[in-house]
């Protein structure tokens, strides 16, 4: 484990964690997450329809609680189903300098908190992401969208949310946060708006591992091509909305 000094910079960090329908914090990551300095802070905001509301609070209630001398602070929200939503509660509950956007299913990796913390000292305005790795549940062909995730990322600069957005809370404010009336891509259409705000969207230099299940449950080939798809409209759609004005 890294020194605490090391991850000194992450004292200014709210991170923001949305959990949907049917989903759950994952232990790992509710374990990973413990480890951040004291002074930052961890929103996990629950959606509150769907059959698994229940199950969901009891799930969070594992948590570290509040007022641990040590550690994070964490906080439990409740917001309407939708990760606009959810994501905008959570920052707005927050109130440190940096905002960091994780899925529920996300798993660290050893360096992604020492990159992190790297990336938070040098104090860019701009929106940071990670190398997206598949965690071992999905098809053995998951290596090749790990690497097109690389492709679309470096080249053409747009990282999804699964990879760990980070960014000053100014930027994300002048950027407008996310679109409360997308219901799908709003991580994408963060991007944009990143862009469109005139600040650069580069990568943090780690690993962000998330899991593969949908894609061993729904068909690799089906859900990588809906993937593709839905990339592309929203490409199109984003690149005309989302133009500097």
């Amino acid at each position: 484990m890294e020194p605490d000094s090391a991850l000194a910079p992450l004292a200014r960090l709210t991170v923001v964690v949305p959990v949907g329908p049917g989903d759950r914090l994952s232990p790992r990551l509710r374990e990973q997450l413990s480890r951040l300095p004291t002074g930052a802070q961890v929103v996990v905001v629950e959606c509150e329809a769907g059959p698994f509301y229940e199950r969901q609070s009891a799930d969070v209630r594992g948590m570290p609680p509040v007022d641990a001398p040590t550690g994070p602070q964490w906080q439990v929200l409740h917001s309407p189903v939708g990760r606009s939503l959810q994501q905008n509660a959570g920052a707005a509950a927050g109130d440190r300098q940096w905002l960091w956007f994780l899925h529920a299913d996300a798993a660290l990796a050893p360096e992604t908190l020492p990159a992190l913390a790297r990336f938070v000292a040098e104090g860019r305005s701009a929106l940071g992401y990670f190398d997206l790795r598949f965690l071992g549940d999905g098809p053995a062909l998951m290596r090749l969208n790990s690497a097109g995730v690389w492709l679309r990322s470096r080249v053409l600069r747009l990282p999804f949310g699964d990879q760990g957005f980070v960014l000053p809370r100014s930027l994300f404010t002048a950027a407008g946060g996310f679109d409360p009336a997308t219901n799908r891509g709003e991580d994408h259409q963060l991007v944009w708006r990143v862009r469109r705000a005139g600040a650069p969207v580069v990568a943090v230099g780690a690993p962000l591992h998330t899991s593969a299940r949908r894609y061993a449950a729904r068909g690799w080939a089906a859900t990588t091509m809906r993937h593709v798809a839905e990339t592309l409209r929203q490409a199109w759609r984003f690149s005309r909305t989302e133009q500097p004005r």
